[in-house]
Parts: C-alpha cells; sequence; structure tokens
C-alpha cells in the first residue's frame, strides 16, 4: 500500500504493488510470499481485480454489491462482488464497449453501446438482444418513467429506443452537427447534451421540445486560460436540480446553476487535455474532475484545490463508490487503481477493515526529518565550537554531517559571533552607500585591445539601462562578458584601425565622436596613473558635446562624407608620389643565376611562346600541332573522331637517340671500308 500526501490529506493507494499472475500454483504463491516482502505487504482488495490489456468503463451497482469494468483485448466484461471480494463472471463481446449502463439495481439488466453501432442487452443469464442505430453512437441515458433510452453520436439527430415497446420513436432533431455526451436530471429528468460546436442543449422528454441552450465555449476562455481551437463538450453530469457540471475539450470545467446562461465557477486544469469524467461528492461539497493525466477535487463554492492525484497511466473513467471515501478508476493499464481517502468518508462496509489499518499507520507514523533540526557540517562545528559534541545525544550523524536542534544552533551562533547584528547592520549601510554612487563614473578596468570600442559599449549600457529602468524591461547582456566576443578585447589581431578608408568612409563623424571618447579615456588613465578610485565627470564638457551632436544634421553628414573623400584622393596622391621618388632613386644592379647541372639554357623567349601558348584554347592548340605533324586527326566509318600523336621526348632521350644515330652511322662507315679492302685484295689474287 502506498500513500501519498498533498495540502495534508493522505491518500492510500490499495493496488500498489506487484501482482502474482494466475497461472501460478497456490503453493508457488505462498512460497513468493514468504520470499519477497513488497509481495507479503501488498493489500489485494478484491481479488483479480483488472483487466486483460486496458479498461475503459467502471461502474457500481445501485445497490453497492456488484462493480462491473469493461475493457480489452478481446472485448469484455468482468462482473466483481463485493461480498465476496472476488469476480463474479466474465462475458466476451463482439465488439469494443464505448460506453454501458446498469439499468437495474444489481447486474440482471445491462446495455452496451459498442463502438459498431450495435446496442447490446444482457440479463442476468447472459445475452438477451441486439440491435443497431442508424449512426456510430458516443454516449446515451436512460429516461426511467418513460423507459427511454437517448442515444446520441455522429449525427445531428437524438435516437430513442422506447424498452417498453420494443421499437425506436421519433428522434429529437438538434442544430448540432455532432453530439459528445449527454445526461438526463436525476429530479425533473430534464434531459441535457453536449455538441461538438461546444453548445449544452437542454430538451423536455414530455413535450419533446428544446428549452434552452449554452454557449459553453465562449464561456470557458477567459483572461488566464489559453486554448488552440473550438472547445468541444466533453464531460457532462447534473448535480440535484439545479446544478449541472460542463468538461471542455481543452480541459475547462464550468459549474452552472440552470437557471442562469452564466458559469458560476470555471476551473482549468491547466493540460490542454479533454475532460474524461466528473463526479459530485456532497459530503464535503467537492466536484471531482480527471482528465487522463490527472484527478483534481476542488471546492465547487469557491473553486479551491482540495487533493490531486497523478496516476502511473493515463486515465479513462473514474467512479466514486457512494456514500464512502473509495475511489476507484479505469486506466490504460491492465490493473485497474483503488484509492481510498479517509478524509472523504468512511470506508464501504465490505472493507471496513480499511478504516483500522489507516488508523494503525497514523498513529506509528515513520521517522522523517522536520523543519525544527539544523544540518551542520565538522567544519560549522568547528567554527561554532561544538565539536566536543559529536557523539552525543545532541547531534544525529547523517550523511555528510549532522542533524542538531535549531534551537541550540541560535544560541551556539549568538554566543560564537555576538556581533553580528553589528556586521549585518554594517553591511546593510554598505549597499545604501554604493545604490547612490551608481550614477557616478566608476573606474572600470579597460582591455588593452580595442580601448574606445569598450568605453563606447559601457556608456551605451549605462544609457539602455536608464532606459530599461523606466519602460521597466530587462537588460540585454553585455558584450565585454560574453565569452564569444572574448577574443575581440585581447587580441591584437582584432584592433580596429580607424585610418583605414572602410572606417573613414562608413563613419563619417567618428571625428566628432571618438573626440570625446579619447578626453574621457585621457582623464581616466590619469586618474588611474594618481591612484584614485573616483572622479566625478566636470560639468560643461559633456553638454557641449551633446548639443553638438544634437545640431548636426544631414547636411553635416553629407559635408563630412565629402572632406573624408578629399583627405582620402589627397593621402593617395601622396603616397603615388613617394613610390615614384623611391623608383627613381633605386638603381637596378645585374643579377646572375646558375644552370643546374644537366640542364641547358632556355631563352626566354621559349618560356613567353609557351605562355602565349597556354592561354589559347584546346581547339587552337590541336590545329597548331596538327600543322607541326605532331598530331593527326581523322574521321572514322562510325562517325566519331580518331587522334594519333607523338609525344615530345625529353632532352636526355634526344641527346641518346642522336648518339645512337652517330654510332650506326659509324658502323655503317667501317663495315664499308672493310668490304672495300677484301675486294682489293681479292683482285690482287687474281693478277699474279
Amino acid at each position: 500500500m502506498q500513500v501519498s500526501s498533498l495540502n495534508e490529506v493522505k491518500i492510500y493507494s490499495l493496488s500498489a504493488g506487484r501482482s502474482l499472475p494466475e497461472w501460478l500454483s497456490d503453493r508457488k504463491k505462498r512460497a513468493l510470499q514468504k520470499k519477497d516482502v513488497d509481495i507479503r505487504r501488498r493489500i489485494e482488495l478484491i481479488q483479480d481485480f483488472e483487466m486483460p490489456t486496458v479498461s475503459t468503463k467502471i461502474k457500481v451497482s445501485r445497490d453497492g454489491q456488484y462493480i462491473m469494468a469493461v475493457g480489452t483485448y478481446k472485448p469484455r466484461v468482468r462482473c466483481f462482488d463485493t461480498y465476496q471480494l472476488s469476480q463474479k463472471f466474465e462475458r466476451c463481446l463482439d465488439s469494443e464497449v464505448v460506453t454501458f449502463e446498469i439499468l437495474s439495481d444489481d447486474y440482471s439488466k445491462i446495455v452496451f453501446l459498442q463502438c459498431g453501432r450495435f446496442v447490446e442487452f444482457h440479463s442476468q443469464h447472459g445475452h438477451y438482444y441486439k440491435t443497431r442505430i442508424p449512426k456510430f453512437g458516443r454516449d446515451f441515458s436512460y429516461h426511467y418513467p418513460s423507459c427511454d433510452l437517448y442515444f446520441v453520436g455522429a449525427s445531428s439527430e437524438v435516437y430513442r429506443l422506447n424498452l417498453e415497446q420494443g421499437r425506436f420513436l421519433n428522434s429529437l432533431q438538434t442544430e448540432a452537427s455532432e453530439s459528445n455526451v449527454c445526461d438526463i436530471n436525476p429530479v425533473h429528468f430534464l434531459f441535457a447534451l453536449g455538441t461538438a460546436e461546444g453548445k449544452v442543449e437542454c430538451w423536455d422528454p414530455r413535450t419533446r421540445n428544446r428549452v434552452g441552450l449554452l454557449d459553453c465555449a465562449l464561456s470557458s476562455v477567459t483572461a488566464d486560460t489559453e486554448i488552440e481551437g473550438l472547445p468541444s463538450i466533453s464531460a457532462l453530469k447534473f448535480d440535484g436540480a439545479l446544478n449541472m457540471a460542463v468538461g471542455t475539450s481543452t480541459g475547462q470545467v464550468l459549474l452552472y446553476d440552470l437557471r442562469s446562461s452564466n458559469p458560476l465557477i470555471v476551473k482549468d486544469h491547466h493540460y490542454g487535455l479533454p475532460i474524461k469524467s466528473i463526479q459530485f461528492q456532497h459530503q464535503l461539497d467537492l466536484i471531482i474532475s480527471a482528465d487522463s493525466r490527472i484527478i483534481k477535487m476542488w471546492n465547487k463554492d469557491t473553486g479551491k484545490i482540495f487533493t490531486s492525484m497523478e496516476p502511473e497511466h493515463d486515465i479513462n473513467d473514474v467512479c466514486l463508490y457512494p456514500n464512502s471515501g473509495m475511489l476507484m478508476t479505469a486506466n490504460e493499464a491492465p490493473k485497474m487503481n483503488i484509492y481510498y481517502i479517509p478524509v472523504l468518508g468512511p470506508a464501504p462496509k465490505w472493507c471496513s477493515f480499511l478504516d483500522n489499518l489507516t488508523e494503525e499507520l497514523e498513529e506509528n507514523p515513520e521517522s522523517t526529518v522536520y523543519d525544527d533540526y539544523k544540518f551542520v557540517t565538522r567544519k560549522d562545528l568547528e567554527n561554532l565550537g561544538l565539536s566536543h559534541l559529536i557523539g552525543s545525544s545532541l547531534l544525529r550523524a547523517y550523511m555528510h554531517g549532522f542533524f542538531m536542534d535549531i534551537r541550540l544552533y541560535h544560541k551556539a551562533k549568538l554566543m560564537a559571533n555576538p556581533f553580528a547584528y553589528e556586521e549585518y547592520r554594517r553591511e546593510k549601510i554598505r549597499q545604501k552607500i554604493e545604490e547612490t554612487r551608481a550614477q557616478r563614473v566608476q573606474l572600470k578596468k579597460l582591455p588593452k585591445v580595442n580601448k574606445e570600442l569598450a568605453l563606447k559599449l559601457i556608456e551605451e549600457e549605462g544609457e539602455e539601462q536608464q532606459f530599461s529602468k523606466k519602460r521597466k524591461q530587462k537588460n540585454l547582456p553585455s558584450l565585454l562578458k560574453d565569452d564569444r566576443f572574448k577574443v575581440m578585447f585581447e587580441n591584437p589581431d582584432f584592433q580596429v584601425d580607424e585610418q583605414s578608408e572602410e572606417f573613414r568612409l562608413l563613419n563619417p563623424l567618428v571625428s566628432k565622436i571618438s573626440e570625446k571618447r579619447k578626453r574621457k579615456l585621457k582623464m581616466l588613465e590619469e586618474l588611474e596613473a594618481q591612484g584614485q578610485e573616483e572622479e566625478e565627470e566636470p560639468e560643461g564638457k559633456a553638454s557641449d558635446a551633446e548639443s553638438s551632436e544634437s545640431s548636426d544634421d544631414e547636411k553635416g553628414w553629407v559635408e563630412e562624407v565629402r572632406k573624408q573623400r578629399k583627405l582620402l584622393r589627397q593621402e593617395e596622391k601622396l603616397k603615388r608620389q613617394e613610390r615614384l621618388k623611391e623608383d627613381q632613386q633605386t638603381l637596378l644592379k645585374p643579377q646572375f643565376f646558375e644552370i643546374k647541372e644537366g640542364e641547358e639554357f632556355r631563352s626566354f623567349k621559349d618560356s613567353a611562346k609557351k605562355q602565349k601558348l597556354m592561354k589559347k584554347t584546346l581547339e587552337d592548340r590541336l590545329k597548331l600541332e596538327e600543322k607541326l605533324g605532331v598530331l593527326n586527326v581523322t574521321d572514322t566509318t562510325v562517325g566519331s573522331k580518331q587522334a594519333t600523336f607523338k609525344l615530345k621526348k625529353s632532352e636526355q632521350q634526344r641527346k641518346q637517340q642522336e648518339a645512337e644515330k652517330r654510332h650506326r652511322q659509324e658502323r655503317k662507315s667501317l663495315r664499308r671500308s672493310a668490304n672495300h679492302l677484301k675486294s682489293r685484295r681479292g683482285r690482287g689474287r687474281l693478277f699474279h
């Protein structure tokens, strides 16, 4: 059992803890209870109070003996007997249940509205009858005097099914395109339905005419609420003869008196989720409203929050057990939650032992840390002179320190530092003096780089602070304290060059504005050299500068730009004259270069030819190579181009080829001379 407290209201969660699987045998369950402490301490109020996957709706019969719940998967309904604290029966259905109603005092007569437009009737033995409505239904209510079922859904009509005659009656025609919820007042049987347009229509079943119309969407929008889109009605509940609570799809709950068109209270859940359920608790005059995330209990007269609960899983439905403090929820989880709140009322008769259990828990509360204790460390004890108390009953060890009585701590602190009040008084006086000095010019350490820019930023920040105080706006962060711009005031490479052409043209009045800052910077440097802390700004100078600034107009800007341009032209002309003088004075001296081994000197004309050749297009270079015989381009039979070319040989290859050529010529000449000698010798033999 889990205990939580909000606004001093204790809430006991009876379904908290682990649940045992159904397929375990009794012997294994007993063994697990002996081993696991959490399983042994858990409270299983109703055996197997859960669904296979998700539970969607939960209701209690009028006699209080049976609790019925529907869920998935597969679609089914389960009935739990509170006298036996176990499940009585389970019935599977053909399709998922949208909502259901218990018509009798017990479980003998039940009506299910299913998502496939089916309406299914069950009796005590099981399925009894099944019919179908023309449009998809979303909610229905039962009118006891006439035995009529009123169905609302994705249609402008309200379908009526009479259970005494067993036939459909003439439907009610509404102005709404669709209807989401409906309810019938238990006192005078007024029928009300909530539409998708955010309106509530009230009908008299006796005359079958509309008797009232409430525009809840317009009333739900207040100064504190922020909504997106048109709110539709998602929950509706009557309380007595005159009160009605309406829940919207944007998370507001409106409480109406039927005699007025304006709501008494508008309560916002601040989650923007549709209201799923609204219940009334008459003992404490509370309204219990729930969306898929939170259950809120608040006073219907003042709107003050009584308490709230946030389950672990999303909520689908909430059911308050009559005349008790028990609350049950259907969730997006297999287990259905059961809460017991003793402040709302006693426990039901079938679980009266809960009162004794909660009383015992309140009598023996767990040890907690209270506000009348002070946490101190060893260093704090040494400063107070109480280190000798370590190990005594006056100090309770906890983590890295000790807990001690707050009264003892104050006495020891007063004895250790009797002049604490004087120090506090001096600190307050110092703060007041600093506030009065805030308007003076304070010496601030300027950076080494871009001092004038830093001074300009400081002055602009002071002006912005004064402006923001008047307008009550937040101050913007300072560039000098921003790490992203730190390098701009540290690295000399980022120094602003005021003599550059761009700076002088983009800032035509920078000379006049900078004169004031230069004077102020010079004054600050003199004060730093003298070692003074503060010095007020001399009167008269700033006013002159401000008057000169205010007197400049557009003509002054234009004239200043023209002057700067003239100065730049003159400076450029002087620079050109200086360069010409330097060129005339310099004498050209011959320079000698050494050629590397294995290379030959080529004239500068060859390099010039190569540069000209490289500037030409590819087409021109190919034509030139064709003329020289290096490249040959021919057309093929297929239609493409075929190019044959000769690679240019290097200097070494050319020398090697020339040497080989000379060698071949020498060998040829030697062979010729040898053949000539042989022929002469042969002729001489013939003559002999």
